[in-house]
């Protein structure tokens, strides 16, 4: 795409770092506050996760509408119109009284993090060259590390000194200010890129509907397995993979369909988006379990918890702009492989950790995951962006964080699923939230094969991302 002289795509840059910086810090701000809740709300881990699970799972069955939504009326305005709802969504979620209504507002708050997730790469590859995409990128990833480094810092202190509602409303001024600012002096600026089907019947309804029942009964069956009987996971499983076939045949047949699987015959599409999934799937079993074993069996106050998991974003906030870099250079095969297999080989070692851990020895195994998962990340997304066809920027845009959240979304629910369930039979029977010192035992062998099986997806997707060209 050519760009014009007056173009000063850094303007559009900071616009979309920011609304990437506040969905990943409330995102981390929320998982060092999980422990905290569930004793507030005094619920089991399985109905506390929602406040987690609710929030991905809204997002990776939207992303794909908003997507087709920008390509129709805008990618600026549907970024920031994402960014007004987020900021209503985080000044309800700090009004509510019960973890019900929490879940409800949390589902507000990420329909406008969608908003932004789908349009926000679209941006950044309509006002960046070519030559520039990869920087632009890994600077993105910048602000990824900023905001999940932050959020738990953040989100520490003011649980400490006030409560974990206090985390919903540090967002509020930053976004309502960038708001105004990009709504006013940007948006008109952002050249737009017609879509070929602005007819209202292109819409793919039927894939929408059955998109987002999919994944909802994967993740309703993994978090509630345990009060589902062996016919009752027999008939959900059946169900599924019925309607997965119906979701295939809808999709062949749309005008536009939601996912566009004919994009998937394209080896290195589909690699960049399965390898993707498998790296946030690792990700957040990790930021998922971590503060609970920081806090349950190191006995960390919860401002300390929330230093510790910034090992993670920092090794982020260094590699990505490396990443994105050396992507320039030298394409994205060896930067994704081998991202890839430092996140295995740091998954392994955080496997071994006991109750006997100190400091450094979770600190280093964070930093690597961290490292990893930013190697990986913005060669992964340029390969993808940089030879899309212009009237499928927000769709592939949308495809790419879809992937992600589907990651995200099966992280949260495997690692309550695995964890719990290996919880409950070394225990006794137990719910994690009646842990005491005395099933320390039970809860290191638990963390120990949850983490195991991460690093073996890890390690697929190591392989699966060396398949490139």
């Amino acid at each position: 795409m050519s760009q014009p002289e007056h173009y000063k795509p850094w303007r559009f840059f900071f616009m979309v770092a920011v609304g990437v910086f506040l969905s990943t810090m409330d995102s981390s701000m929320v998982n060092v506050a999980l422990p905290g809740m569930m004793r507030h709300f005094d619920t089991t881990l399985a109905q506390t996760e929602w406040v987690a699970l609710i929030y991905l799972l809204t997002i990776t069955t939207t992303l794909l509408v908003w997507g087709r939504l920008s390509d129709r009326f805008g990618k600026g305005r549907m970024y920031l119109l994402g960014m007004l709802v987020f900021t209503v969504g985080s000044v309800a979620c700090y009004l509510t009284a019960t973890l019900s209504a929490l879940v409800f507002w949390r589902f507000v708050q990420a329909c406008g993090a969608a908003m932004m997730m789908s349009s926000g790469p679209a941006i950044i590859k309509t006002v960046f060259p070519v030559h520039q995409l990869g920087r632009a990128l890994g600077l993105i990833g910048v602000a990824t590390s900023i905001g999940l480094m932050s959020g738990p810092v953040i989100s520490g202190f003011l649980i400490k000194f006030f409560s974990w509602r206090a985390i919903f409303l540090v967002t509020v001024p930053v976004s309502l200010t960038c708001f105004g600012l990009g709504w006013f002096l940007l948006v008109p600026d952002l050249p737009a890129t017609a879509s070929r089907c602005p007819q209202r019947s292109c819409f793919d309804w039927a894939g929408l509907l059955i998109w987002t029942v999919l994944i909802t009964m994967a993740v309703l069956t993994a978090s509630h397995h345990a009060a589902l009987s062996g016919w009752m996971l027999a008939g959900f499983g059946s169900s599924f993979c019925a309607l997965l076939l119906l979701f295939k045949w809808v999709e062949h047949r749309a005008v536009e369909p939601l996912l566009p699987l004919v994009m998937f015959r394209d080896r290195q599409h589909a690699i960049a988006m399965a390898s993707a999934a498998l790296s946030f799937l690792v990700l957040f079993v990790v930021l998922i379990l971590t503060p609970f074993y920081l806090d349950y069996v190191m006995r960390f106050p919860v401002d300390r918890i929330g230093l510790m998991m910034t090992a993670v974003p920092l090794a982020v906030c260094v590699v990505s702009p490396l990443s994105g870099r050396l992507y320039d250079r030298m394409g994205a095969r060896i930067l994704t492989t081998s991202g890839l297999a430092i996140c295995c080989f740091s998954l392994l070692a955080l496997s071994f950790l006991d109750q006997h851990a100190t400091v450094f020895d979770v600190a280093w195994r964070l930093t690597l995951l961290g490292a990893g998962q930013a190697l990986f990340l913005s060669p992964n997304s340029a390969s993808v962006l940089v030879s899309v066809d212009p009237h499928r920027i927000g769709v592939t845009s949308g495809m790419l964080a879809t992937a992600r959240n589907m990651g995200m979304l099966a992280g949260v629910a495997l690692a309550g699923l695995v964890f719990g369930k290996m919880f409950f039979w070394l225990s006794g029977g137990l719910d994690v939230k009646e842990f005491s010192l005395e099933h320390t035992a039970a809860f290191i062998q638990s963390l120990r094969r949850s983490f195991g099986l991460a690093a073996f997806l890890a390690m697929i997707g190591a392989l699966l991302s060396s398949r490139r060209a």
